[in-house]
């Protein structure tokens, strides 16, 4: 099928202008299904409430590759509109952009018999929780994976940063300023305190930001009803390949002597190999249209850390967008670089699925969904 500029814009710009805060994506996974189905995908909404469209055959021993995008965004109301060849409003290059690519580029890419796409608008990838990509990484296995996140069209991802977080809660009868006993906000600072330094011990002898334990103060606010005086503090942590979060999270309870704690976002790092299938075809594909492929690794976390472990197999990550501009008031993806996005995509997948095809575990492989 071929698919016009104009007409893989307005994908982009129905999908943008349709609000899916997480939690709250329901309208704009039923506007993805209606638009997969009108570029021939089976299209369903399963369990989680993903988007669900497939493409290719159908036999159960089909080489299947998987493109996970996530439909949802972070709160925050940004005015749709092209200005300067760029789309602005909330969720365009995180992740709304690499999820219509996905969607454009799989409805026209060539593909060779036995080869099956499935191409997934994830709910949930803004908390800590990823239901959609929880769901996803039980029911399914495919030989390949590409997740949507923002690398700009010359680079895709291979690796991620794990991710957990800490929620401290210190509580005290009130008392004078003027008394013996410190404020529950110093009680705080001391605990947050004593965490840093430990992560500093952690990671003696890793350098960079990648191999590094990072630590973000994300939230401290005290309360007081006039009885009981309260400060709750929220860390996220940023982990790299050596950590279990698990591991982590026994060593914070076992120093932390003073408050209650509550852990969430259990996310182990991700790193694959830059010479994947995944990687080979789109690098391939970059460079045919004169783009320099660069592969790199992300500090923050995507569905990939959901999934990859699951999953079992070459994974990377790759969708058009400027990452720096997520999250922020000024989100606007480049058309130009959607456009081209898509292109590379439709180049890269028919490579991806022919090396795939030469794969001698492929004879035997199972079903793609799991029971």
């Amino acid at each position: 099928m071929t698919i016009a500029d104009h007409d893989a814009i307005a994908v982009l710009g129905d999908l943008v202008s349709t609000p899916s805060v997480s939690g709250a994506e329901h309208e704009a996974v039923l506007l993805l299904v209606q638009r997969m189905e009108a570029l021939g995908y089976r299209t369903r909404i399963d369990e989680a409430g993903n988007a669900v469209g497939t493409i290719g055959s159908d036999e159960p021993d089909a080489a299947e590759i998987m493109l996970l995008g996530h439909i949802d965004t972070v709160p925050g109301h940004i005015p749709v509109r092209i200005e300067d060849g760029a789309l602005w409003g909330r969720g365009s290059v995180d992740a709304k952009g690499p999820l219509c690519a996905f969607t454009v580029a799989a409805a026209s890419a060539e593909l060779p018999k036995h080869t099956r796409l499935v191409v997934i608008g994830a709910v949930g990838e803004e908390t800590p929780t990823s239901p959609g990509a929880s769901l996803v990484s039980d029911q399914y296995r495919p030989n390949a994976c590409l997740i949507g996140e923002p690398s700009g069209w010359q680079r895709f991802a291979i690796g991620y940063k794990g991710r957990l977080l800490v929620h401290a809660r210190f509580t005290q009868d009130c008392g004078h300023t003027a008394g013996p006993i410190g404020s529950v906000a110093e009680r705080g600072l001391a605990w947050h305190r004593s965490l840093t330094a430990n992560l500093q011990e952690w990671n003696l002898g890793h350098d960079g930001q990648f191999d590094t334990i990072q630590p973000n103060l994300q939230r401290f606010n005290t309360t007081s009803d006039g009885l009981q005086d309260s400060a709750m503090l929220t860390v996220g942590l940023r982990l790299p390949t050596w950590i279990d979060p698990r591991d982590l999270e026994r060593d914070i309870r076992s120093i932390s002597r003073d408050g209650e704690l509550k852990f969430e976002g259990h996310s182990p790092a991700h790193r694959g190999s830059r010479s994947s299938e995944p990687a080979n075809a789109l690098s391939h594909a970059i460079g045919v249209l004169d783009g320099r492929p660069t592969p790199t690794v992300k500090t923050g976390t995507s569905d990939m850390n959901t999934v990859a472990h699951a999953f079992d197999c070459p994974i990377v990550a790759y969708g058009p967008g400027d990452s720096t501009l997520d999250h922020t008031p000024h989100e606007r993806l480049d058309l130009s670089e959607y456009l081209r996005s898509i292109e590379v995509l439709r180049t890269a997948i028919p490579m991806l699925a022919n090396d795939l095809s030469g794969r001698p575990e492929l004879s035997a492989t199972a079903p793609s969904v799991v029971s």
